[in-house]
């Protein structure tokens, strides 16, 4: 493995001291060795610092900043920081909750510079509750590796093809555009992800879990999933960005409108379904036909409901 091919692993932590020790300790066991892993405080209140000292003091791979004003506060102002002091000639984002597989970045980088012209590898991901139990790991480096297809960006969109923040070795160049939003509280990396997408790279599909994430209630996912008002409103902006960037772009197929105009019908809010067929102009037919499943959405959910129930 070329050494002159470091990877800089971005870690925004807020308030997770009783977890970040662990997964750091995950990120030095990896087998492929230069790396730096920079740690962007998001303003912790509780003992974060503290506890990283020892590892900051016994391994100068891992870096400790705190993130400037003049970044917004949140995932994504954390994680733009963090490429904004990144060295690596690639980037990866892990979190501070989870744990990573040991050969991780050995598989992936392998991976992305086996396959020519490639700017990305994506790896599979297991969630876990409480303790992770370490035996599980299958420590084997056989995988199977399958080149990204023309569909890659429309099955990213519809989450077909997971492309979690923390699964995705990307090449540096990929983010020299294209960056976070810095107004998303949640689905901020599905609406960077696709953003980088919609530019076509080739990539490299990895078929072997490599990473593993800790499900627990204070996680963003689990706030957006008990209604968190943040939440909820973030990913209902990024659906109406996303849905600008494809029109812009001419890559809102008939299938890709369809999808992402009834996820806006699902949240129940005009508004966002108003805003997405003023950006998309469709025909007065179809304008008129997505407004009236707009009002029949609940009938419709009542009706499915009842036959899922009977069978």
């Amino acid at each position: 493995m070329n050494l002159s091919s470091q990877v800089s692993i971005i870690m925004a932590t807020y308030n997770r001291a009783h977890f970040i020790v662990e997964t750091l300790k995950s990120i030095q066991t990896q087998t492929y060795t230069h790396w730096e892993c920079l740690i962007i405080d998001d303003g912790s209140t509780d003992t974060t610092e503290t506890v990283l000292e020892p590892i900051l003091k016994a391994d100068n791979r891992f870096k400790y900043c705190k993130r400037p004003p003049s970044y917004k506060k949140g995932l994504p102002g954390s994680r733009n920081y963090g490429l904004d002091l990144a060295k690596g000639d690639y980037i990866v984002f892990f979190d501070d909750d989870d744990v990573v597989h040991p050969l991780c970045l050995e598989i992936s980088l392998s991976a992305l510079k086996n396959i020519q012209n490639s700017s990305f590898c994506n790896f599979k991901k297991e969630a876990f509750l409480g303790d992770f139990n370490y035996s599980s790991i299958n420590k084997g480096n056989e995988c199977s590796l399958e080149i990204t297809k023309d569909d890659l960006l429309e099955n990213v969109i519809k989450q077909k093809i997971p492309f979690a923040s923390c699964t995705v070795l990307w090449k540096r160049e990929c983010f020299k555009e294209h960056v976070f939003n810095e107004n998303l509280m949640y689905a901020e990396e599905w609406e960077c992800y696709q953003r980088i997408l919609s530019n076509k790279p080739k990539g490299v599909l990895i078929d072997k879990v490599l990473y593993y994430n800790r499900k627990h209630d204070k996680s963003n996912t689990g706030e957006f999933w008990r209604n968190s008002k943040i939440r909820v409103n973030s990913k209902k902006e990024a659906i109406k960005l996303v849905v600008s960037n494809l029109y812009k772009k001419e890559l809102l197929s008939p299938y890709l409108f369809k999808y992402l105009v009834n996820l806006a019908i699902s949240f129940r809010d005009f508004k966002l379904v108003k805003n997405i067929l003023k950006i998309t102009k469709p025909k007065m037919r179809l304008k008129l036909f997505y407004i009236i499943k707009y009002y029949l959405f609940p009938f419709w959910v009542f009706y499915k409901n009842k036959r899922r129930y009977k069978h």
